[in-house]
């Protein structure tokens, strides 16, 4: 394409007047481009030539001058961390609109600068079809093409309605003129030079005070100096005598403001790969980050002391799994959790629901501090407003009296929704949408487009009244031609999506995991006020119900392996199929897959799978799931039939109580004996939290027994107090598999 003429870059005459009230308010711009590619490409390189940008940045799979290098929608996230003042987005037909990348990279624009989004000039009468980005949402068998852009179209109607948007659309010579900034009420100063914001102030105290045992929570939404309080309140305390400190994130890059601050403060101090060195009163001084799964193993390192270890900060908390914060809870004294409340890093609400009744029955005395004031632009911002529109950042379900009301007001009934009804209606959506940010880990902003335009998805709700209570996201799955499906188990093909079909059929070598049809349970979601009252159930039996309507065999569902978990489906007729050998990036955790059957054919297919599963099980705690947490074991090897208990078994179990032999040459006998016990306690004995001391002290042998190592009670004992340790277990043992009559 031509580049524009000079005359046609000097005669943008409104961009002054636009920037310019930015940098007054203190607020960001936003400049839409519905148009054809080559004039959208036209304009917003006309803006690019217009100034002189700090960091400019462009967007998109095509480059529309050699003089502009391009960045990958893909590789949005390495800007992380960095700033800019000017973005333009290419969403047109052949990049695509990537949610994941506006996300991350709107909160990269600084204050007085300018986001250009180009969209097909559709978009501008509220229409939209499947564009370029929708290749990583299609399926086999469909093509992007085929799929439907309701999302798109939401969007599209989400930039027509927001006032504080210019839109320079096809027939006009410059953008038609939004509303310019309002000015915005002052943030309250702070009294501390080092920082701007008084919340920020208030946090920097707090947590430059932390005390044992008392940890603190720092939420906050994004741009209002989370991190950089993180790194002012490692700086002093550093002064007041620590000589080392350790942070953690999900991603190296989500810290980077706490270690610029920690520059900025110390400038003679010397930065590092993954830690910022400094030499003070105190001596040699450190702050170090480490990945989330190294921060356990660090506790082992030579000169740290596990019983006084340093204290810890935990950034973007809500994106790491609830059983890794919970072991930090208990190993570290003194730390303090962050994190952001709306935003791609992660979710805090759930991280509210999941993790917040675990601090509060471990570390009664934790506080929580809420960052509500801007650092990085007023408050008011357009763009900060119209990126919670757009992504449905500030997505929430029912107030908790709502639906307690609903509850008590009315019966509960299953509907199943029309997606571009929902689409629709942004009450409904956000009510939905909301139940199942509360529930995950993580939910990204791509996450919201797979609802709504995700090829064979279902969505199941749970209402009362008209108060949304329950959500059950379905994906159909399967139904391979056979030699296809042949090809996928011989390492030939793994065509897109169809994630629990292929995983059984790649690695468990079931080619009928293929040929079969599943409906896979995505994500499912119970508003808190209506757990433990058969939401979460008749979801799922209204799933059932309508997947044998279907024609449909097997239900199946993947999720990362916690023990309430796999008790809560093992308790709907779910049985265990296949466990991942690695930890997801996603949870932390390894993926267990499994599944129910919905015909006696497909029962007798399944049972066979779990036995082949259970049967492997031992051998990869053994080897490659060693360091699986003992509650997540147990629930795993609490499936399948006991053994049987006979007189030659009851004696070597009673030789080695006795005194008789090495526990390493009673093991096969020792994990026979256990099993056969295990399995026949109750699911509700098995997935208590508050077991007698000596069911405990039984149910944290199979770490010992499966994996070859000490639980926490034993490791300190040394080597015959653990012998008679063991001696006693097996003694209990004994006694109830044949209890005395």
């Amino acid at each position: 394409m031509n580049a524009p003429s000079d005359d046609m870059t000097s005669s943008i005459a409104w961009l002054d007047a636009l920037v310019d009230a930015c940098h007054e308010r203190c607020h960001r711009g936003v400049i839409w481009i519905p148009a054809s590619a080559e004039t959208a490409h036209a304009r917003a390189f006309s803006l690019w030539r217009a100034r002189t940008w700090q960091a400019p940045l462009w967007v998109g799979s095509a480059t529309p001058s050699e003089s502009i290098d391009a960045l990958a929608s893909r590789q949005a996230r390495t800007r992380l961390g960095r700033e800019h003042d000017l973005i333009i987005i290419d969403a047109g037909v052949s990049s695509g609109f990537d949610p994941d990348a506006f996300g991350a990279l709107s909160g990269t624009l600084r204050a007085g600068g300018l986001l250009v989004v180009l969209t097909p000039a559709e978009w501008a009468g509220g229409q939209a079809g499947p564009d370029a980005d929708y290749a990583r949402l299609a399926h086999w068998p469909h093509a992007p093409t085929t799929l439907s852009a309701h999302y798109l179209v939401r969007l599209a109607r989400g930039l027509l309605r927001e006032p504080s948007v210019w839109r320079w659309v096809d027939e006009h010579a410059t953008p038609r003129p939004a509303r310019m900034p309002e000015a915005s009420t002052p943030a309250v100063s702070s009294s501390d030079d080092a920082c701007m914001t008084h919340d920020q102030q208030e946090a920097v105290y707090r947590l430059t005070r932390l005390r044992r045992r008392r940890p603190v929570v720092l939420s906050a939404d994004r741009g209002r100096g989370k991190s950089a309080a993180l790194g002012i309140a490692a700086a002093r305390r550093l002064a007041a005598g620590e000589t080392t400190l350790w942070v953690t994130a999900p991603r190296q890059a989500a810290v980077e403001p706490l270690f610029e601050r920690l520059a900025a403060l110390y400038p003679h101090g010397h930065r590092g790969e993954a830690r910022f060195h400094v030499t003070l009163a105190a001596g040699e001084c450190e702050v170090r980050f480490l990945a989330p799964d190294a921060v356990m193993a660090a506790l082992s390192e030579p000169g740290v002391e596990r019983h006084a270890p340093p204290t810890l900060f935990v950034d973007e908390a809500a994106a790491i799994p609830t059983p890794l914060l919970a072991r930090w809870l208990d190993a570290f004294p003194r730390l303090a959790f962050a994190t952001t409340v709306h935003g791609y890093e992660g979710t805090g609400r759930g991280f509210q629901v999941r993790f917040y009744a675990r601090l509060s029955r471990r570390t009664p005395d934790w506080r929580e501090i809420h960052l509500r004031e801007p650092v990085r632009w007023a408050d008011g911002d357009p763009l900060e407003r119209l990126t919670r529109d757009m992504l449905l950042l500030d997505a929430a379900p029912a107030a908790d009296g709502e639906a307690e009301v609903a509850l008590a007001g009315a019966p509960l009934r299953m509907r199943w929704l029309d997606r571009q009804a929902l689409a629709h209606d942004e009450p409904g959506l956000e009510a939905l949408f909301g139940l199942l940010v509360q529930a995950h880990y993580r939910t990204t902003p791509s996450d919201l487009r797979q609802l709504l335009d995700g090829p064979d998805v279902r969505l199941a709700v749970a209402y009362a009244g008209d108060t949304c209570l329950g959500v059950c996201q379905v994906q159909a799955e399967g139904g391979f031609p056979d030699d296809l499906a042949e090809r996928v188990v011989l390492g030939e093909r793994r065509p897109r999506g169809h994630l629990l079909a292929q995983s059984l059929a790649a690695h468990g070598g079931w080619q009928t995991a293929l040929t079969s049809r599943w409906w896979r349970i995505m994500r499912i979601a119970v508003h808190p006020a209506a757990r433990r009252r058969g939401v979460g159930r008749a979801l799922v039996e209204a799933v059932a119900t309508a997947a044998r309507t279907h024609d449909v065999a097997h239900l199946g569902v993947s999720f990362g392996a916690e023990a309430t978990l796999i008790a809560f489906w093992r308790r709907l007729g779910f049985i265990s199929l296949r466990v991942g050998l690695t930890r997801e990036a996603s949870s932390g955790e390894h993926a267990l897959m499994m599944g129910r059957a919905l015909t006696t054919p497909a029962g007798a297919a399944l049972s066979a799978w779990s036995e082949d599963f259970q049967h492997l099980l031992p051998s990869l705690l053994a080897f490659e799931l060693a360091h699986l947490e003992t509650d997540v074991v147990t629930a795993l090897l609490h499936e399948g039939a006991a053994p049987e208990v006979n007189a030659d078994l009851c004696a070597r179990l009673e030789r080695f109580a006795q005194g008789g032999g090495e526990l390493a040459l009673a093991r096969p006998w020792l994990c026979r004996a256990w099993l056969a016990w295990w399995r026949r306690q109750p699911q509700e004995v098995a997935s208590s939290e508050t077991p007698g001391e000596d069911t405990n002290a039984l149910h944290d042998w199979a770490t010992t027994l499966f994996q070859g190592h000490e639980v926490e009670a034993t490791r300190a004992m040394g080597r015959q107090a653990r012998l008679a340790h063991w001696r006693r277990l097996a003694g209990l043992l004994r006694c109830r598999l044949t209890p005395t009559p």
